[in-house]
């Protein structure tokens, strides 16, 4: 680790004071600055770590119009001192921050123009311009001829007199004042109460692109450099950053505690975090190698909210430095929890922040789902510290790699700190079918783009969706599945230790997979046709013959793929399967146009050349009774499709003795059938038959499978009389696994030990209660009564609240629904709100539910990180479904501009409000929306408009042909025997 760099007392207090004495008129212009819609240029952008960065001019735009950097000028270090004001200015009402830096870099090549990031800041002008330069090392600095902001591309643009010498390093100096606003990007607000006192809390989020709004940077990820903070703070308060403390003093002048850290290893601007706040902490014991400390506010750590996380985060930073084989980089690792947040957490080096509902947990009432949240969102951020953190990918476009390897080591992680969860097996159903439903879609995306394709702000937070997150933890599992997960892991250990402290692209991955596997082909011939392509491949099994293809799947097969594939949308792809219960040799289902590259030894990682197939494998003919199942554990990401006596067999071997079936083929069975009905490749009568079994299904994933599917059925007929018979079949096949759970728990006073048979039993009340069991009703009801009685002592299992919350509010009025809202209002920790936060969202009153989505444009009711997650709870309600789509087109202007164009939330927004939309009116109306919006854009939402266009559509035509049927076959199946 680097040592303390500390800066002269009096320079610091001095640079602070010019800021603060220029706020009066430069705060008036920081809120003003209008964020013009944006030309993205063609450009060839940044480099780093395996090449020099590179750019190229694009006439007759100057560069400052470009959205990337330069290749001329690269940053070795800042030297930072903020201030950030914890009370509002008397006279403006703002709160604010106050800063100076110091920013050196290298002259990589000469050039009369420095650009740096700035967005809304007001930089204090010094001798007329917006900085000063100096030279450094007997370098001699030109003078700057002009200076000026450029709001667009969020530049500070330098223009010199003369050139900066190639080799040479220079300091760029400047003042700065900004907001610190409640938007919950850059340096900003978060607040809470104690009692009725309010407190402020001053923190960041830089990811991706808000580094810029703290302070004046080069703010790309391959623009790596060591930071030294200082931070000014009220007395009372504590402060926090990547290092270390080391140096803590009061100053006289300003009254205020300054407190200065450790330099921080050579890391890019996203990763810097720092905090003032208020906040107490729990910490690991005295010796170890590394601190690990909880910070939250003083009440949650005094009620032992920050234990299961302390507890926990030791044994997962041991896991990651065995599987990474190299030690943690730096020597503590605080994690802290912050009232308003807009991420689920973020991996800054050395200072992770978190939603209070990702990192407190409480016995007393939070649920087994907010542990395991937990666990998962620790091992998530920490699997960051070495990949993403130590090697960081050169650009945006390979996000996914850093997000899906994240996701995928997230579950290997907690596993390893609750071994008894098995919890690995839940990436099928938390990433694999959660995601192929989107990237079956015409409009998903590849998981890796070209650069330029990538400029702009909203752009780069575009690509925080689930294909990114989902399908890259997919792909990557597959990886590891068929390389082995300890050649996986050894070839990490490689990469990671080549490429330290630098930055890299997918491929280099690649390669050093290669050599760990001793392969003798590149890994890329068959990795390219997952991550440079959309989709993924339905592979179809005849077993009366062993013939096998794959094409591409797409929910609505007539839709329009307009994105041209250079593997024309084949992959190649690994099979596992299985023969009547019992493991055969797996093999690979060869591309078409990779004929000639499979003729070579190249793809021979079965070591048996008779294991590669295009057309035809002789094992998967059967005969007799025998069965064929693909993809055994889902380890690949593609659907499979069979004759139709093959389905036969299964669904005959699933009512028979569905055990012989493994778990998560069972599961598998289910949201396979369902979606290929909706791609009209089987019968949607075929693909409901596959619950017929679930009277005698007693385990977690195939219910949850099957809820997911059914739960596509009630979006499309809740509002028809399809509603009736689909109701009352769910009551009857889900009442013996009601009758199950409620004789093993004596009459639900116990929890089971299993869990996943805790998920299970979640359930089998919330489907019995949902499709109109009378006892469960009851049940919920009484429950929620005997709370409203003794408010002091709430008698509901914390694993059931959320369900009994709906349930209850649901069934009640007015006078259940203010209970609640008192409740959440005044909800010792974020977890139990939450669930009281959608409770709330399941009312039937119409009245009531306008009356919560005026609460979510209100943030002292409802908290800007939960508004469009509340916003989205109410369209899943068929009452609110079209109110809360009505609100958010009368009120887009505001939540357009209060959450900004590049919110990580506004795709999710959209997708969640138009989930239902299966009506031509429906479908006019979202065409209206985009067209009436046609000037401002849709930002990060642009894509998730195109992709409920093609849904929409998608459910108009599957409703039109599948009605009648449903209909039909929900009556002939509801029927009591």
């Amino acid at each position: 680790m680097g040592k303390g760099f500390f800066i002269s007392k009096t320079l610091t207090i001095a640079g602070v004071i010019v800021g603060a004495g220029a706020v009066a008129t430069i705060i008036a212009l920081s809120v003003v600055y209008s964020q013009e819609k944006a030309k993205n240029q063609e450009v060839k952008p940044t480099n780093g770590g395996t090449s020099p960065p590179t750019t190229t001019q694009v006439t007759p735009w100057d560069p400052w119009d470009h959205y990337r950097l330069p290749d001329s000028l690269s940053p070795v270090s800042y030297n930072i001192t903020l201030w950030p004001r914890l009370e509002a200015s008397r006279s403006t009402g703002l709160y604010i921050f106050t800063g100076r830096s110091a920013v050196v870099f290298e002259c990589k090549k000469p050039t009369d123009l420095i650009l740096i990031h700035s967005n809304k800041l007001n930089l204090t002008l010094i001798n007329g311009h917006h900085a000063r330069l100096t030279g450094l090392d007997g370098a001699t600095p030109p003078n700057i001829k002009d200076s000026w902001l450029q709001p667009v591309t969020q530049f500070l643009v330098i223009q010199l007199d003369g050139r900066l010498q190639a080799g040479n390093r220079y300091e760029l100096y400047s003042d700065f004042t900004g907001e610190l606003a409640d938007d919950l990007g850059g340096f900003y607000r978060s607040e809470y109460f104690v009692g009725e006192i309010k407190k402020v809390v001053a923190t960041t989020q830089m990811q991706p692109t808000h580094a810029r709004k703290a302070f004046p940077c080069f703010d790309e990820p391959a623009m790596k450099a060591v930071f030294h903070m200082t931070l000014l703070h009220p007395h009372g308060t504590v402060a926090l950053a990547n290092g270390m403390n080391v140096g803590r003093y009061g100053t006289v002048a300003l009254d205020v505690t300054q407190t200065s850290f450790q330099a921080t290893p050579i890391m890019s601007t996203y990763l810097l975090a720092f905090v003032v706040s208020e906040f107490d902490f729990i910490r690991s014991p005295e010796g170890e190698k590394v601190l690990i400390r909880i910070w939250a506010r003083k009440q949650a750590i005094e009620e032992g909210q920050g234990d299961y996380a302390l507890e926990k985060t030791g044994p997962i930073l041991e896991f990651f430095e065995k599987y990474y084989t190299t030690d943690y980089p730096l020597n503590k690792s605080d994690q802290i929890a912050l009232p308003d947040f807009s991420a689920g957490a973020m991996e800054n080096w050395g200072l992770i922040t978190y939603r209070e509902t990702a990192l407190l947990f409480n016995n007393a009432s939070s649920s087994n789902a907010d542990k395991e949240w937990i666990a998962t969102v620790i091992s998530h951020e920490l699997a960051h510290m070495w990949f993403g953190n130590l090697v960081t990918m050169r650009w945006w476009n390979d996000l996914w790699l850093n997000e899906g390897f994240a996701t995928y080591v997230s579950y290997l992680g907690a596993n390893s700190a609750e071994p008894t969860w098995n919890y690995t097996d839940l990436i099928v159903m938390k990433e694999v079918y959660k995601v192929m439903s989107v990237d079956a879609l015409a409009s998903s995306h590849p998981l890796s783009t070209k650069e330029q394709d990538i400029m702009q702000p909203a752009q780069i937070s575009e690509l925080f969706d689930s294909i990114t997150y989902s399908k890259a933890s997919a792909i990557l599992r597959m990886l590891s599945e068929f390389l082995t997960e300890p050649v996986f892991a050894r070839g990490l250990s490689t990469y990671l230790n080549t490429f330290k402290y630098g930055n890299t692209v997918y491929q280099d991955l690649w390669n050093h997979l290669q050599t760990a596997r001793l392969m003798t082909v590149c890994l890329i011939v068959i990795m390219n046709r997952w991550i440079l392509q959309m989709g993924f491949p339905l592979v179809s099994i005849d077993t009366t013959n062993g013939h096998i293809t794959q094409n591409h799947f797409l929910l609505d097969p007539e839709s329009v793929v307009d994105r041209p594939s250079e593997f024309q949308y084949e992959w190649i792809v690994p099979i596992k399967w299985i023969k009547s219960g019992t493991e055969q040799t797996p093999f690979w289902l060869k591309s078409l146009v990779s004929k000639a590259l499979v003729k070579s030894s190249a793809l021979y990682l079965i070591d048996d050349a008779s294991s590669l197939y295009s057309d035809t494998h002789p094992p998967l003919k059967m005969i007799g009774s025998d069965w064929v199942l693909a993809n055994t554990k889902v380890s690949g990401f593609f659907r499979v499709n069979y004759d139709t006596a093959n389905w036969e067999r299964l669904l005959t071997q699933l009512s028979t003795n569905h055990e012989v079936i493994p778990v998560i083929n069972r599961a598998q069975i289910v949201d396979d059938a369902f979606n290929l009905a909706r791609a009209k490749t089987v019968s949607t009568k075929l693909a409901l038959r596959t619950t017929l079994y679930l009277q005698k299904e007693r385990e977690y994933m195939p219910w949850e499978m099957a809820d997911r599917n059914l739960g596509y059925f009630f979006l499309m007929f809740d509002r028809s009389e399809v509603y009736g018979p689909m109701r009352a079949y769910l009551r009857k096949q889900v009442m013996p696994l009601f009758n199950h759970f409620q004789a093993i728990t004596a009459n639900w006073t116990k929890i089971p030990d299993n869990h996943l048979d805790q998920y299970t039993q979640v359930r089998a009340i919330s489907l019995a209660c949902s499709s109109g069991v009378p006892v469960c009703e009851a049940l919920m009801t009484s429950w929620f009564q005997a709370w409203m009685k003794t408010p002091e002592k709430n008698p509901i299992h914390p694993n059931l609240r959320q369900t009994v919350y709906c349930g209850a509010l649901a069934a009640g009025g007015v006078e259940e629904w203010n209970f609640a809202w008192k409740m959440y209002k005044e909800a010792p920790i974020a977890s139990e709100a939450e669930k009281l936060m959608y409770g709330l969202t399941c009312t039937r009153e119409p009245w009531l539910i306008q009356r919560y989505l005026t609460y979510c444009l209100d943030p002292e009711k409802i908290r800007k990180q939960d508004a469009t997650f509340t916003m989205v709870y109410i369209a899943g309600n068929v009452v609110g479904q079209s109110l809360v789509w009505d609100f958010v087109r009368a009120n887009w202007n505001y939540i357009y501009n209060d959450y900004g164009s590049g919110s990580f939330s506004f795709g999710r927004l959209i997708e969640g409000i138009t989930r239902r939309f299966s009506s031509e009116f429906e479908l006019k109306q979202l065409q209206q929306f985009i067209k009436e919006n046609s000037d401002q854009g849709l930002g990060s939402a642009s894509q998730a408009v195109e992709q409920a266009l093609e849904r929409t559509k998608a459910n108009i035509k599957w409703v039109a042909e599948n009605k009648a049927d449903v209909f039909q076959w929900f009556t002939d199946n509801s029927k009591l025997i």
